[in-house]
């Protein structure tokens, strides 16, 4: 369902917010993952569920991650790249220190 008709229909007058309603306005936004509260027919505020508001905070961070990682892209040469030997002679890291750290898990 395309964002607007489904924001539409997902709409609440701030007067059923403040009545009764709003065990079952919860239980929708929880079912449904968002809800716009109607203030004098313009939209006062966002209901999120809490997986909703997860779900959209981790997409713009990965959309800037993402914006990021292309603006470094663009500057990417790779003429200027170091040789890791010559990285760890520059910080006098020998091969002993490396083996003495052991290996690193990753996620």
């Amino acid at each position: 369902m395309p964002p607007v008709i489904s924001a539409i229909q997902n709409t609440v007058s701030i007067g059923q917010f403040h009545s009764d309603f709003a065990e079952r306005i919860f239980e929708e936004v929880k079912a449904a993952g968002a809800k716009v509260v109607m203030k004098g027919g313009a939209a006062e505020c966002v209901l999120l569920s809490p997986d909703e508001y997860v779900r959209l905070v981790e997409e713009a961070e990965d959309a800037r991650l993402l914006t990021l990682a292309a603006e470094r892209m663009e500057r990417y040469d790779p003429a200027a790249l170091i040789p890791e030997e010559n990285v760890w002679e520059r910080l006098g890291v020998t091969q002993a220190d490396l083996d003495s750290v052991g290996e690193a898990e990753f996620e």
